[in-house]
């Protein structure tokens, strides 16, 4: 799901778990977010490897007050959201 702003961006990859994990909460919960997948994308793979001291962890969720999620929970990311 992609909106003209959304406030939160999933960074991952089409083929992760992990990521299609967290992308169906945000789907089944109506929470709008932009997705970069990285594997398209040289500069948000390089910034997921900033936010995470060099490693490319999927997904790497942005937030609009600037805090991350790497690899979350479902109850960690549903908290998070304000679902939990």
């Amino acid at each position: 799901m992609t909106t003209g702003a959304p406030e939160i961006i999933i960074y991952g990859t089409p083929w992760c778990g992990d990521t299609r994990r967290a992308r169906a909460i945000f789907d089944n919960n109506a929470v709008p977010y932009k997705w970069v997948d990285i594997t398209q994308d040289p500069q948000a793979a390089a910034l997921v490897e900033k936010i995470n001291r060099g490693y490319r962890s999927v997904p790497t969720i942005v937030f609009a007050d600037g805090s991350t999620l790497t690899e979350p929970s479902e109850i960690t990311l549903k908290k998070k959201l304000g679902l939990a």
